[in-house]
């Protein structure tokens, strides 16, 4: 980190947020305040209840809680600042402190789009191979794949960041967004940024469009599975465990994929912070209540957790 500051002049950076408004800021503070206390709720609940409820210890349970842990980071690393920054008047951020939200933002963004593609594979075999289920999806395979999801995320990210703070930033310091995203930073480089464009598109390749490739492989073969099933109950029961799995993909992927594979020319900063928002605060906020409500385990361990049984619902 010394040696990119060395190239810089600028030691901090200024985030401009959403307004400029103070009664515009306010409104925005409660709201996303309410949004990120329920995202710490909901999504840690869901952990708790996996990790409580022994009729949870699946597959596809311990990489849901992965999701919800990977949510409640990613919305942390982001929102906190961003409240602070909405009702006070210094609006900094350290050199330092920019490279690492960076870093850690993306670290858990990546894992997160792999982490989709193993809870795609788990339904895949689920509803392909249900006999096999046990031996296929074992406890070996699940800690792999997301040790594997992790060491993605961790390295790509050091990628893109290196990448990014390579080039000088001379001034200005205003970054036009709630936090240091890439595109949104590289704007202030007082240099050539065509190779990053380059580089961001070939990693957004790698990084989207091949989860999802193997995502929609899956999804292909799971439904092919589903038509075969004789009884319409049955159909029905096999398309509600992945209707969940999609409508978060969809919610999660398709903003990223718009933010980080078009030129940076293109971008508007006020769309920017709209699809940041998006990936970043509410697909992380509906998650749990996607899940939850879907799922009927997760209702009857949180109804066992409290003490009541369904029954009295």
């Amino acid at each position: 980190i010394q040696s990119w500051k060395n190239q810089s002049s600028v030691t901090e950076f200024i985030l401009l947020g959403f307004s400029r408004n103070p009664r515009t800021n306010w409104i925005l503070f409660f709201l996303f305040l309410f949004l990120y206390l329920f995202t710490v709720l909901g999504n840690g609940l869901i952990v708790t209840l996996i990790r409580v409820d022994a009729c949870l210890h699946t597959p596809m349970y311990f990489f849901l809680s992965l999701l919800s842990l990977l949510d409640l980071s990613y919305a942390t690393t982001t929102v906190p600042q961003m409240l602070i920054h909405l009702v006070s008047k210094s609006k900094t951020i350290s050199y330092v402190g920019c490279v690492i939200q960076m870093y850690v933002f993306l670290t858990l963004g990546i894992t997160e789009t792999w982490i989709f593609a193993a809870m795609a594979y788990d339904r895949y075999v689920a509803i392909c191979y249900p006999l096999h289920y046990g031996v296929k999806m074992s406890q070996t395979l699940c800690v792999l794949l997301a040790v594997s999801s992790a060491l993605c995320g961790l390295t790509c990210a050091l990628v893109y960041t290196v990448f990014a703070m390579n080039l000088p930033y001379c001034g200005p310091n205003e970054i036009n967004h709630f936090f240091c995203e890439i595109p949104a930073v590289l704007k202030l480089a007082c240099a050539d940024t065509s190779l990053n464009d380059q580089v961001d598109f070939i990693l957004g390749f790698i990084l989207l469009l091949i989860p999802l490739s193997l995502i929609l492989a899956s999804y292909v073969r799971i439904f092919t599975a589903i038509l075969k099933i004789r009884s319409t109950q049955g159909r029905i029961k096999a398309f509600s465990t992945c209707a969940s799995h999609i409508t978060v993909v969809t919610m999660f992927c398709i903003p990223c994929m718009v933010m980080y594979m078009r030129p940076g020319s293109e971008a508007s900063p006020e769309d920017d912070k709209k699809l940041a928002l998006f990936y970043n605060v509410i697909s992380a906020f509906l998650n749990p209540i996607i899940y939850s409500l879907r799922n009927k385990d997760v209702k009857r361990a949180f109804f066992k957790l409290v003490g009541m049984s369904e029954d009295t619902q």
